[in-house]
């Protein structure tokens, strides 16, 4: 007598996928297998679609933090020695000062005049 696990060993890999396909037709009937492959078909797709989504939202975060952690780029360096000489042709003193600080000054003493 042939134990499960001899049975089992006796199947080789081809014949699995003829039984496999037997009991489907069995469980399901020849007339429901194409609709259960067109279900398994968007079900991929749905799947595919989602994974693409997942990809594209990490390439932007990590876009974002190559943006965030890179230094200052030329225009913001251009709009901060515009910012320094209104500020100079002002009379107000940069030192220290942050941008918004400097933007509220000049605001400031351009309303005095």
């Amino acid at each position: 007598m042939l134990f499960s696990g001899q049975v089992l060993q006796i199947v080789g890999g081809m014949e699995w996928i003829w039984i496999i396909l037997f009991v489907v037709v069995l469980l399901f009937g020849a007339k429901k297998i194409p609709e259960i492959a067109k279900a398994l078909g968007r079900a991929k797709g749905e799947f595919e679609k989602g994974k693409q989504e997942i990809e594209r939202e990490i390439r932007e975060a990590e876009r974002e933090i190559k943006e965030t952690t890179q230094p200052v780029s030329k225009k913001e360096e251009t709009e901060r020695e515009k910012l320094i000489k209104a500020a100079s042709a002002l009379g107000i003193s940069t030192y220290g000062k942050t941008d918004e600080q400097l933007r509220e000054e000049i605001q400031a003493v351009l309303s005095k005049k």
